[in-house]
């Protein structure tokens, strides 16, 4: 199993960190040591004083596939979850000051908090039509509608799957809308998909 990442999938996200709206997805990836489930706790790392939250759709990727065209992308997957990728802020601005991967700021371990899946006829919408937010403490930090991707999650399927083939249960998660923030101990995170809590995760 394999977690593929994709970053400036948002407008606003791109614009609130100033970066370059992108000709195609960006990639990163994180090993399976990243991993949170369960609602368990976040333990704030010691090599990082700027651990930043963001909230992100993932799809669980449900047959083989290699060079899989858009129009049959959709066959590829049946359950979405909410994650976060959880970013070393401080890192990540170093790496990219350096031209450097992402790989210390994006990859190190229980950086992706997950939910449980739910199936898209469970939920009874189309995958590019779902709201989701995030809470920090109680108040909405980010909300948006998967609509809003600058890439859709089939367009992203097709793209991964011309470099990358894609096995039963691969994860990706499929990028962040506005509204990232800095995360504390004691801070706790919950995330919810179509009006349903579904993902909490305590800072400590």
């Amino acid at each position: 199993m394999k977690i593929i990442c994709v970053g400036r999938n948002y407008t606003e996200h791109i614009e609130e960190l100033n970066n370059s709206k992108p000709n195609a997805p960006v990639l990163f990836l994180k090993p399976d040591t990243a991993l949170v489930k369960g609602g368990e706790a976040f333990y704030y790392p010691d090599f990082s004083n700027q651990i930043d939250y963001e909230c992100e759709l993932v799809i669980k990727i449900s047959k083989i596939g290699k060079s899989i065209p858009v129009s049959c992308a959709k066959n590829y997957y049946e359950e979405v979850a909410l994650g976060l990728d959880l970013t070393c802020r401080d890192l990540q601005t170093e790496e990219k000051n350096k031209s450097l991967p992402w790989t210390l700021s994006k990859a190190f371990d229980y950086s992706a908090p997950i939910s449980e899946f739910f199936s898209l006829k469970e939920l009874g919408k189309d995958v590019q039509n779902l709201d989701f937010s995030l809470l920090k403490n109680g108040n909405i930090v980010q909300k948006a509608n998967t609509s809003q991707m600058i890439f859709s999650v089939d367009e992203i399927i097709s793209y991964i799957s011309r470099f990358i083939s894609l096995k039963v249960g691969d994860l990706i998660f499929t990028g962040t809308p506005a509204g990232v923030g800095s995360v504390k101990i004691g801070d706790k995170l919950v995330g919810v998909l179509e009006g349903k809590e579904i993902l909490k995760c305590e800072i400590k």
